[in-house]
């Protein structure tokens, strides 16, 4: 039994490592994600967001946990990071094609169940800033505008900025 109330979420391994950087560099990055409305295609030039390095670094850092959404394969995941009762979320990632079909939804909730069973008063993520549609949809489930901004840097990996780039920090407050 899944400790999920959504049966086709679980916890990933590293086995998982190879599939879920595919996902993330598909869902974000190059002329394959412009077919769902997540993609940084248009502010972000190249086909990479990740490595299977930085994936299998994040699996194995204490505290970080990614949830795949999959039915035989992996069409959705996220990462979640405690740091101390906040979680942190990233990589919220959802296959182009199956966009706006309710998995990204079902990511977001049960990564506020994970943030209760580890008693954290919220969830907090770092969005581009022009990104507006985006943040419109996180809006629309709890989370809003800290009114913090951060840096955000090219990297040599996750593509060329086509313009500059900031971080808004949206953040959800939680009942326990």
């Amino acid at each position: 039994m899944s400790f999920f109330s959504v049966n086709n979420i679980s916890i990933a391994t590293i086995a998982n490592a190879a599939e879920i950087t595919a996902l993330l560099n598909l869902a974000y990055r190059g002329e394959a994600s412009r077919t769902g409305w997540t993609t940084e295609a248009n502010i972000i030039a190249g086909d990479q967001r990740t490595t299977i390095n930085e994936v299998e670094d994040l699996m194995r850092k204490q505290g970080s946990t990614f949830l795949i959404y999959s039915n035989d394969k992996i069409e959705g995941c996220v990462n979640l990071q405690q740091q101390d009762r906040k979680l942190y979320l990233g990589m919220l990632s959802v296959h182009p094609q199956l966009q706006s079909s309710g998995i990204g939804k079902k990511l977001l909730a049960a990564s506020v169940e994970l943030a209760l069973a580890k008693e954290c008063s919220s969830i907090y993520m770092m969005v581009i800033d022009v990104r507006d549609e985006l943040i419109s949809w996180y809006k629309r489930h709890g989370y809003v505008d800290t009114g913090i901004r951060q840096p955000f840097e090219e990297d040599n990996v996750s593509g060329t900025h086509l313009q500059p780039l900031q971080f808004m920090v949206l953040e959800k407050q939680l009942i326990l």
